[in-house]
């Protein structure tokens, strides 16, 4: 690994102890923008669309990051800090009934509000339609993340993990956002 890399890790871990809300949040925001950069480019559309990018920074910013870093020492508190197989289970199944449904309901919702400026009723039929999926989807994948986050990950980088790996999945909503037309109630 190279000295800057080193380096760089070396004051992002420092930046977590020492500001670790601040950190998480920024994090979440960078990553976000960075998935939305990729999912501009590979939905094909030619000029970067710089307001869609700074709303969804700001959702990072804003929402993701602070709801990690609060959600996951919630989760510590409850389950005091154990990392058993059982209560890495039940860690991964609290998370799927609660931050899981409510996380893809919010960002279809502010996706569709904010970032595309559609009306409540478009964005509500849109929500009504497309959400099983999403959420069934998000099932498959999710509690795979969860397991390797709960197990393996200490609790200052949970965050970071769930944000690298949530930016694959915010370009899979993003794109799933933008391909599937919204039917009229």
């Amino acid at each position: 690994m190279s000295d800057i890399v080193k380096e760089g890790w070396r004051k992002y871990l420092i930046q977590l102890q020492i500001n670790p809300l601040r950190t998480k949040a920024i994090t979440a925001g960078c990553l976000i923008g960075c998935s939305d950069i990729i999912a501009q480019k590979i939905s094909g559309i030619k000029r970067l669309q710089l307001k869609r990018l700074i709303l969804l920074m700001l959702y990072g910013l804003v929402y993701s990051g602070p709801f990690g870093h609060f959600y996951h020492k919630l989760m510590d508190l409850i389950f005091k800090g154990k990392k058993g197989n059982s209560t890495v289970v039940k860690k991964v199944l609290l998370e799927q009934l609660t931050s899981s449904p409510w996380n893809n309901i919010l960002f279809m919702t502010y996706f569709g509000l904010i970032v595309e400026g559609r009306s409540w009723g478009l964005v509500k039929n849109k929500v009504r339609n497309d959400y099983p999926s999403i959420q069934l989807t998000a099932w498959k994948f999710w509690p795979i993340v969860g397991w390797i986050n709960y197990q393996y990950m200490p609790l200052q980088l949970r965050v970071l993990f769930q944000s690298v790996v949530g930016s694959c999945w915010a370009i899979f909503l993003n794109l799933r956002a933008r391909s599937i037309t919204v039917k009229k109630a």
